[in-house]
C-alpha cells in the first residue's frame, strides 16, 4: 500500500506540514536593547522608587521635572509669584494700603502720622473758626447749663460736618494739611466712625468743668501714645491722623 495519504479528509497533502496547514511559529530573539512589547492597551510599568526616597513628579510626557517639588509647588526658600496681572511687591515689604501700613509711618509709599504740633495749630484754628458762634451763645444765652450743652452741640456738629463733607479734615486740618483716616485700613473710616469721633470730642464741652478738664485730657493723650500717637476720641473710633505733602 502507498503511504501518501489521499488529499482532503483531514490529512495534509506534505507529511512535512502539521495538521491544520499552519507553520509553527519560531521563537525570535530579542535585538539587544529592545524592550518586550507589553499587551495592547497596557502602559509599561516604572520601576518603584525604593523606600523613604522622594519621588520625582512627572510632566505630562512622562519626565521628570528636576529641581521643582511635587505639586507644582515653589521650591523652599524662593518667594511665592503673585497672580498674573497683579504687580509685584519688592521682598521684605507687606503690601501698603492707601495712606501707609497701621504701624505708621516708615513704609514705602505710606503717609507719616502727624505731629502733635500740627495737631495742636489745628485745633486752634478750629478754635478760632467757632470763637464768635460761641461768643454769641456766651452773651446771649449765658454761662449756664443751656448754654454749655449749645456750646456742645455745636463742637459736635462742627467736628462731624466738616469730617463727613470734606474727607476726614476741617479748617484746621486743611490748613495744616493733616486728615483723619481709619486706624486698620488707612483709607476714609465709615460715616458712624466719623460721627463717634464727633461726640467723644464735642459734647464733653457741655458738661460744665468736668467737660474742659476732659477735652484737655483728651487732646493731650497723643504725648504719651505708641505708637499710633491716637487722642482718646481716635481710640474710640479707631482712627489715627496723618500728614499729607
Amino acid at each position: 500500500m502507498s503511504n501518501v495519504n489521499p488529499p482532503g479528509y483531514g490529512y495534509p497533502n506534505d507529511p512535512q506540514q502539521n495538521p491544520y496547514g499552519q507553520q509553527p511559529q519560531q521563537p525570535q530573539n530579542n535585538p539587544y536593547g529592545q524592550q518586550p512589547q507589553q499587551p495592547y492597551g497596557q502602559q509599561p510599568q516604572q520601576p518603584q522608587q525604593p523606600y523613604g526616597q522622594p519621588q520625582q513628579p512627572q510632566d505630562p510626557y512622562g519626565q521628570p521635572q528636576y529641581g521643582q517639588p511635587a505639586g507644582g509647588q515653589q521650591p523652599y526658600g524662593y518667594p511665592q509669584q503673585p497672580p498674573y496681572g497683579q504687580p509685584q511687591q519688592p521682598y521684605g515689604y507687606p503690601q501698603q494700603p492707601q495712606y501707609g501700613g497701621p504701624m505708621g509711618p516708615g513704609g514705602p509709599g505710606s503717609l507719616p502720622l502727624a505731629s502733635a504740633g500740627d495737631r495742636f495749630l489745628a485745633r486752634l484754628i478750629d478754635g478760632l473758626v467757632l470763637l464768635i458762634p460761641v461768643v454769641i451763645i456766651s452773651f446771649t444765652i449765658g454761662a449756664g447749663i443751656i448754654g454749655y450743652v449749645i456750646i456742645g452741640l455745636l463742637y459736635f456738629g462742627y467736628e462731624g460736618a466738616m469730617m463727613l463733607t470734606q474727607n476726614g479734615q476741617t479748617v484746621g486740618k486743611k490748613v495744616m494739611k493733616t486728615r483723619v483716616v481709619d486706624a486698620a485700613t488707612f483709607g476714609r473710616p465709615t460715616d458712624g466712625g466719623l460721627w463717634t469721633r464727633a461726640a467723644v470730642y464735642g459734647l464733653p464741652v457741655a458738661v460744665y468743668c468736668v467737660g474742659s478738664l476732659f477735652m484737655l485730657v483728651n487732646v493731650l493723650w497723643q504725648l504719651w501714645d505708641k505708637p499710633l500717637q491716637q487722642c482718646l476720641h481716635d481710640k474710640v473710633a479707631k482712627t489715627v491722623v496723618v500728614k499729607e505733602g
